[in-house]
């Protein structure tokens, strides 16, 4: 199966010998990253760092400026850990070593944004704004991701994009100095938290048949129990109509669902637009369409009607790539992301075996997180399984 490794441009970018270090781990592509939200890195073999402190979501190219003058959001340039066209320089570094770069794209998951205009942030049902997570309902946020995706994914030699975040954020988030673990949510209870009720959704609700201020009270007094410590005892969807009831469940689902479709139509629509003739587009995914977070919640087959193909999130789980399998779409792409970073939970000592029950659901080919971040020992063994492949 072809693979693909997730790179940032810090870890190329003042290191000669990280091209065909990547190379050399047997892949044919990388993922290399366009548009990033704010996070702390290591580098532990860059010569001349060993922490990279990307202080806001940024891109990582100069902004086009005619795309973004008179709009209020707009993308911000990244700072020294990213100067100048970072993914530029990186790429065409790449592409020298043999290797196929396609984008990574992070979308609905930015809190510089929130912070400058917190009316674009979901709202949950006790009123707390989530400056991560821009509610995708809203018109002026829908246009301002379908730009970004459109100019972030389509950057000069890249083959392809991966977006990823293409749809609903909630709590579920490694916020910095994260502390909201202290009581267990559960699937269900993360569903109710990540409600939006923004004036948008409100009347997105309305739409629904639902009266969200009832809504409101009704995620509340569910929530209730849960913050006395007794967690919720069914899992999945079914945890969720039991807590909220099955007609409010389903008809906020059926708002949210309609809400990231459409979202999802028009990005590709526009990546589509903007690239060159068989440029590949993929969608981090997750199965399940309630689902929020980097791996956005989908139903298989319309995102594959929509898209070349998702990037699933298969470490624990090479499974969850048998209901994309399932639709029987011919030519999509099925990639099975595995962490290969011991420390942050990946087995890259399994990979061979993980990938062959990837394989055997459906995957069609691999991606690997992340190869700027693993250590020496984690990328020799990421080597040794991709030689046996």
């Amino acid at each position: 199966m072809k693979a693909s490794a997730f790179v940032y441009p810090w870890d190329v970018n003042g290191d000669p010998a990280a091209p065909g270090r990547i190379a050399g781990l047997g892949t044919a592509q990388v993922t290399l990253a366009s548009a990033y939200h704010s996070t702390r890195a290591l580098t532990p073999r860059h010569p001349r760092h060993r922490v990279v402190t990307a202080e806001y979501a940024a891109v990582l190219y100069p902004p086009e400026e005619s795309r973004w003058s008179g709009h209020a959001a707009r993308p911000h340039p990244a700072g020294d850990w990213a100067p100048g066209d970072a993914f530029g320089e990186a790429a065409a570094a790449l592409a020298d070593a043999g290797l196929e770069v396609h984008t990574w794209v992070v979308l609905a998951h930015n809190s510089r944004l929130g912070a400058e205009h917190p009316d674009t942030s979901v709202v949950n049902a006790y009123g707390d704004r989530y400056p991560w997570a821009p509610c995708i309902a809203q018109p002026d946020t829908r246009a301002y991701l379908t730009d970004l995706a459109a100019e972030a994914a389509v950057r000069p030699g890249a083959r392809g994009t991966e977006l990823e975040s293409l749809g609903w954020y909630g709590l579920a988030h490694l916020h910095a100095h994260d502390k909201t673990g202290g009581v267990p949510l559960g699937d269900a209870g993360q569903y109710l938290m990540s409600l939006c009720f923004c004036p948008s959704c409100q009347d997105g609700y309305g739409q629904e048949g639902l009266d969200a201020d009832g809504l409101a009270a009704a995620v509340r007094d569910a929530l209730d129990p849960v913050w006395r410590g007794e967690a919720p005892s069914a899992g999945g969807w079914p945890g969720v109509e039991k807590l909220l009831g099955d007609t409010r469940a389903n008809a906020t689902r059926a708002w949210r669902d309609r809400t990231a479709r459409t979202l999802q139509e028009a990005a590709v629509t526009a990546v589509r637009r903007a690239a060159p003739e068989g440029f590949q587009v993929l969608l981090h995914a997750d199965p399940e369409s309630y689902r929020c977070g980097a791996n956005a919640g989908v139903d298989p087959a319309h995102i594959l009607s929509v898209a070349d193909g998702v990037v699933v999130p298969c470490t624990g789980d090479p499974g969850l790539v048998a209901p994309f399998a399932r639709t029987g779409r011919a030519g999509a792409v099925l990639a099975a992301n595995f962490t290969v970073v011991s420390g942050m939970g990946g087995s890259p000592a399994t990979l061979a075996a993980d990938a062959a029950e990837a394989r055997r659901h459906g995957a069609t080919e691999l991606r690997l997180y992340h190869a700027g971040l693993a250590s020496d020992g984690d990328l020799a063994a990421v080597r040794s399984a991709l030689a046996g492949r």
